[in-house]
């Protein structure tokens, strides 16, 4: 259904009035994400990707899965706007399967040696120098959305329309082991990684607040955050897919 079929179904049945109260969530969610996501990214199809994540929360919203409606439309609007952000996505497939060669590459090593993967550990694994796995990093943290958000989103799956209660508390279990690995799986990020994650998402500064915060440059904050991320996929690949 195209969006302005949808406005006007959801129109039709009366809902109109709830567009407009939660409109202003739409925005709070797409300036969030906004400070996250590449330059390139503008804010206005983030909000109009939302605001049909919205029409298909009021549409599809059922009370007896458990959730407010404020939880699960929040997570629908941002749901919508990383798929367009996925579908506007520019990047070469060499920066994607090399982003994948990364993070196969760390779970190797962790899985062999019982210990955190080092950069140069992964590039002498990869057979590159550690200036171009320097440069692999860089390329996948300004060409492609690597967020916790984007990798949260295979957790999110247990607000979908349940067929029946089993299911329903099948997928909410489901999600709060998902939860739980994640949040492991983050504690156990090497030290600066941790920290860069916490003062990026936690504290919400930008790349170049945290570089100032720990006397490093811009770029290697984002080699950092990338690493940090891929390390996350390696360690959830039981739970995430690419």
């Amino acid at each position: 259904m195209s969006g302005v079929a949808m406005y006007t179904a959801v129109q039709a049945g009366g809902t109109d009035e709830r567009v407009m109260q939660h409109a202003p969530l739409v925005k709070r969610i797409a300036y969030h994400l906004l400070s996250r996501l590449p330059d390139s990214v503008q804010v206005d199809d983030l909000i109009q990707a939302g605001m049909l994540g919205l029409l298909e929360a009021i549409k599809n919203y059922d009370v007896s899965q458990g959730a407010s409606f404020d939880t699960y439309a929040g997570i629908r609007i941002r749901g919508a706007m990383l798929d367009e952000v996925r579908r506007s996505d520019w990047t070469p497939r060499s920066v994607h399967k090399k982003s994948r060669m990364v993070s196969e590459a760390i779970r190797t090593i962790e899985n062999s040696t019982g210990r955190e993967a080092r950069d140069a550990d992964v590039a002498e694994h990869l057979g590159i120098a550690i200036d171009e796995y320097n440069r692999i990093l860089q390329d996948s943290s300004s060409c492609r959305v690597f967020s916790v958000e984007e990798l949260a989103q295979d957790g999110d799956h247990y607000l979908d329309e349940a067929v029946d209660h089993e299911e329903g508390l099948a997928d909410a279990l489901s999600r709060e082991g998902f939860e739980q690995a994640l949040a492991n799986a983050i504690a156990s990020l090497p030290e600066r990684e941790r920290l860069v994650i916490s003062l990026y998402y936690d504290e919400e500064l930008n790349l170049r607040e945290i570089g100032e915060v720990l006397n490093i440059s811009e770029s290697r904050v984002s080699q950092i955050s990338t690493q940090a991320v891929l390390r996350l996929r390696s360690r959830m690949s039981e739970w995430t897919s690419d």
